[in-house]
């Protein structure tokens, strides 16, 4: 079972499924926050469905590419045979 589940999120044949879930679960996790009870809020767009997933999402993506800018641009990544 982990053998299949390791060569799913690993092998490129799968790529255009593991997609599909992806956009179906953001859309299950979109979904599920118009059933979420708001009644202590305090800011205005806690009150907006689908804000929390949305703003999860951005800024795992904003965090991915500034690391991956930071690591090529600003010295930190080396090449492989760096050391040697």
């Amino acid at each position: 079972m982990i053998a299949g589940l390791v060569n799913f999120f690993g092998e490129a044949r799968y790529a255009k499924q593991r997609w599909r879930l992806l956009q179906a679960v953001l859309v299950v996790i979109v979904i599920a926050d118009f059933f979420v009870p708001r009644a202590h809020t305090y800011y205005f767009w806690q009150t907006i469905p689908g804000w929390s997933a949305g703003f999860g999402f951005v800024s795992c993506v904003a965090i991915i590419f500034i690391s991956k800018f930071i690591g090529h641009s600003g010295g930190i990544m080396r090449d492989e045979d760096y050391y040697d």
